[in-house]
């Protein structure tokens, strides 16, 4: 356990930001680099069969059965990639015995961690925070998870009276850009299940995600000089704010929670003569979800009549599914996670995810795969942060799971 930090400070140091715009894979050469890192590292500590397969940007390797007979195989992965904000020269911050106060992270710029905006910091009284600069996001999403999987794999390694079946352990790519599991290799991964150490602050056990969707939006007006455009103009950011409007006004993120799906406007440009719109459409229930497509496909054609020409277009595309639909056939692999924090007195929050994880893929590929708390709060910015207790528990959970898979 004694080099858990130590890796995990190494690991978010180095700067693997995902890409959504590039074509390669993995999105971006400094996820390669890392992986390569990864590698090393794993053969360093004693897994078997360590690769890089450069077709998908997965890291993969073996820790072998220590036990004399058959047991399910079990996964355990975590993503490389850090989220759409600067991830360049992180400089983690310390926090020792925390006792509720506003942590400055950067005193110029005036950026505070305040338990007034923040109130989960109070579930951390007495621990070592471990915080950003300011600067930059932490990157505990997901590097918590893979320090967590690495050391726990070295403690099963070190541990000669350790009984556990065979392990896989993988560290993927792209993530954070929705693509990262699309090539995997389930066949080669070779697991009966496994999980995403993927999660948020301690107890979190999840294996009911969004159904997701992405809407591009392309919207044609007619610009003529304003002088003389009665009855001629057609103004394309008129319509989008239009568009916008026919949507459910109070079903978008900052006004849902829960088990409620939305509607959420990312992106919106244009002029005049052209607009564009991108919205990711969610909803765990899918019937509910299809019905949410079917309305934006609506507003469209509403629009169009409207405009009495085709002045609106609608890109759609699913990008991920609930993975409850898989993995509630069999929910054996929940309550062996579930057990294994209960042994911890770890108690379980079993609740929906408002997201998604590599395992909303992964489950519908052929490998169940539930998500697993890493520790980390706040992701994907500057007041992202992680108690170096809740990543040791994590760690645990992981040694517990494989020993009590192994009791059968």
């Amino acid at each position: 356990m004694q080099n858990l930090i130590p890796r995990f400070i190494r690991y978010v140091k180095t700067e693997t930001r995902s890409d959504a715009t590039s074509t390669t894979v993995p999105s971006t050469a400094t996820q390669v680099e890392f992986a390569q890192t990864l590698v090393a590292e794993l053969k360093e500590i004693g897994l078997s069969d360590v690769k890089y397969n450069d077709k998908n940007g997965f890291v993969t390797a073996t820790l072998p059965s220590t036990i004399d007979r058959e047991v399910p195989v079990i996964g355990f992965i975590a993503h490389m990639d850090t989220a759409d904000f600067n991830a360049a020269n992180v400089n983690p911050q310390f926090h020792e015995n925390y006792q509720g106060e506003t942590i400055v992270l950067n005193q110029a710029e005036n950026f505070v961690l305040s338990p007034e905006d923040f109130p989960n910091l109070k579930n951390y009284l007495g621990q070592t925070l471990i915080t950003t600069d300011g600067t930059t996001l932490l990157g505990a999403d997901d590097k918590a998870g893979i320090a967590e999987i690495m050391t726990a794999m070295e403690i099963l390694l070190n541990d000669s009276t350790s009984k556990h079946g065979e392990i896989r352990v993988a560290f993927g790519p792209d993530e954070e850009i929705g693509v990262g599991a699309d090539l995997f290799d389930v066949a080669d991964f070779n697991a009966d299940f496994a999980y995403t150490m993927d999660g948020g602050p301690v107890g979190e056990l999840e294996y009911e995600s969004f159904n997701a969707a992405q809407a591009e939006i392309k919207i044609q007006g007619k610009n003529v000089h304003p002088g003389t455009a009665k009855n001629t103009m057609v103004n394309a950011l008129k319509l989008a704010l239009a568009f916008d409007a026919a949507l459910p006004q109070t079903e978008v993120p900052e006004k849902t929670d829960g088990r409620e799906g939305f509607f959420h406007l990312v992106g919106m440009s244009g002029e005049v003569e052209t607009a564009e719109m991108t919205y990711i459409i969610r909803d765990h229930d899918r019937q509910k979800f299809e019905d949410r497509k079917a309305l934006v496909t609506q507003i469209a054609t509403d629009l169009n009549q409207k405009a009495g020409s085709e002045r609106v277009t609608v890109n759609m595309y699913d990008q991920y599914y609930n993975m409850k639909d898989i993995i509630e056939k069999d929910l054996s692999i929940v309550d062996l996670a579930e057990k294994a924090m209960k042994n911890l007195d770890i108690s379980p929050i079993i609740e929906p995810i408002r997201g998604g994880t590599d395992g909303s893929k992964l489950s519908f590929m052929g490998l169940p795969t539930p998500n697993i708390f890493a520790g980390g709060e706040n992701f994907h910015g500057r007041y992202e942060f992680v108690a170096v207790e809740s990543m040791k528990k994590a760690t645990n959970v992981i040694v517990e799971i494989a020993k009590l898979n192994a009791e059968g």
